[in-house]
């Protein structure tokens, strides 16, 4: 829905999507001081850390006692509103993230654990599911490794997602298209919601279960568990999923990466068993094409001997699918890999999933528009040739304008990383080593080699902090949400 409202129409109108936005931004309120609620559940587990409860509490019956002060004296005045606009969208989508990250950062804060500069670093890796990390995670308390992973699941599953599935309201559309995440499995968009909601916890559940099966003890299984599903990559060891040496493990952190991975369209029609439609899925066909170029590079190309077939699957799938986990140092990697590994973090997961990147489907549609172009050379001038291709189970007419907007995209991505890559170069850090840091970054993939940490300069994560918030919200929802945001605080 459109919300189309010049300046000539009536101030009452005005005033009712003003009611609308600060309704719904009370409900986001509640919902994050919902969510800073969660890790608490762990500590009858761990009474021995009950002393970090207090900074929890803070932040969290703050924003739902704010929140819901701004949903009572809107609520009449909201239902009346024309609905929002994708514009509209944008700006609660970017507050929504903005609140989130840094209300998230308190728990940090209050406890000493981080300054604020690493504490936002921290939890917009979380958010955005990057993965990236600047905390000890062996001495860290386990409340706080929870928080991460309870930050990465609900930042997976999109959190303009969650709360749609929450606001039963015909505003919905616009924060889903402000999102980056306009399919919709059903309809409604309530109940695509929903869904994607319900498989996505199903996929955590029984994450969980395969892990404990696997010999992995509860409490890291819950953690890590989350962590896949939102390919994320958090883990509660040092040497991430390479510190269980199991290959039992490993196997089932495989399927759980690849769900996390899967457009939620294809991931739904998988669960209904509809694999004709899983298959002849563009954006399907290009992640099992890059998957097995990069299977094979990493078999032929890798330096340690060491390198067996389960582990170049792992690898293989925790890259392309931007979840981050190791089982390798990835220190003894030569310049081949490491330039394979940086475009494979560059292209990114699939489009509507908790995976990051420019995305497969847009690097399908780059590819097919080059080859339509080299074919139109060698066509009659007067030849008309029409290219489609399915996206699960919609017809996409592939046109110039649709190419056009794609190339946009990429180029503004490339931007982004060369900008990241000159503030970390600037800073001493190696050529190379910039690049595929960065690009783990926006990408939001978390695969380290060791520069990310704690100590590095301010501008450094800060830098990674906006990359990380470009590269899961989208380049130009972002901005279009920040320029709402200005545009609405310069009229004041």
């Amino acid at each position: 829905m459109e919300a189309a409202v010049t300046h000539g129409e009536p101030r009452r109108v005005l005033r009712q999507l003003a009611a609308l936005r600060l309704n719904l931004l009370g409900v986001i309120f509640v919902i994050i001081g919902g969510v800073l609620l969660l890790p608490l559940l762990g500590l009858p587990f761990f009474w021995d850390e009950r002393w970090i409860a207090p900074a929890f509490l803070a932040p969290s019956v703050t924003l739902i006692g704010l929140g819901a002060v701004f949903v009572r004296i809107t609520r009449s005045r909201s239902k009346q509103s024309p609905g929002l606009s994708v514009s509209d969208g944008a700006r609660v989508v970017v507050l929504s993230w903005l609140t989130a990250v840094v209300a998230s950062t308190v728990p940090f804060l209050l406890n000493g654990y981080l300054d604020f500069v690493p504490a936002l670093f921290e939890t917009t890796s979380a958010w955005t599911t990057t993965g990236l990390s600047v905390v000890d995670v062996e001495a860290a308390p386990r409340i706080l490794l929870l928080w991460r992973s309870i930050m990465q699941l609900a930042g997976g599953a999109g959190f303009a997602i969650i709360m749609i599935s929450v606001v039963s309201t015909p505003l919905g559309i616009g924060v889903s298209l402000a999102e980056g995440r306009g399919d919709q499995l059903v309809p409604n968009v309530i109940q695509s919601a929903k869904l994607v909601v319900r498989l996505y916890l199903s996929y955590a559940v029984a994450g969980v279960v395969a892990y404990v099966l696997a010999g992995m003890p509860v409490f890291d299984a819950v953690n890590h568990s989350f962590a896949a599903v939102s390919t994320g990559g958090f883990s509660t060891r040092a040497d991430s999923i390479g510190a269980f040496a199991s290959p039992a493990i490993e196997w089932v952190s495989v399927p759980l990466m690849l769900l996390g991975n899967l457009n939620f369209l294809i991931a739904y029609a998988l669960v209904r068993g509809r694999l004709r439609t899983v298959f002849r899925s563009a954006e399907m066909r290009t992640f099992l094409t890059l998957w097995v170029l990069l299977f094979v590079s990493i078999m032929t190309l890798s330096v340690r001997s060491g390198v067996v077939l389960r582990i170049a699957v792992f690898e293989a799938t925790t890259a392309l699918t931007t979840t981050g986990f190791s089982v390798l140092d990835y220190g003894g990697w030569n310049d081949v890999v490491y330039t394979i590994f940086i475009v494979i973090m560059l292209v990114g997961g699939g489009s509507g999933s908790t995976a990051g990147g420019i995305k497969q489907l847009r690097i399908y549609i780059l590819f097919r528009a080059a080859v339509d172009q080299v074919r139109r050379t060698l066509l009659p001038r007067r030849a008309v040739t029409i290219r489609q291709f399915y996206h699960a189970d919609q017809v996409v007419t592939l046109n110039d304008s649709v190419a056009g907007k794609t190339g946009v995209f990429a180029v503004s991505y490339a931007a982004i990383v060369a900008m990241g890559v000159l503030v970390m170069t600037a800073h001493g850090v190696p050529f190379l080593d910039a690049v595929f840091e960065f690009a783990s970054t926006v990408g939001t993939v978390g695969l380290s080699i060791g520069v990310t940490a704690v100590d590095l300069p301010p501008a450094v994560l800060v830098s990674q902090v906006v990359g990380m918030l470009l590269g899961r919200l989208e380049v130009f929802m972002l901005f279009a949400g920040l320029f709402a945001i200005l545009r609405v605080a310069g009229r004041r």
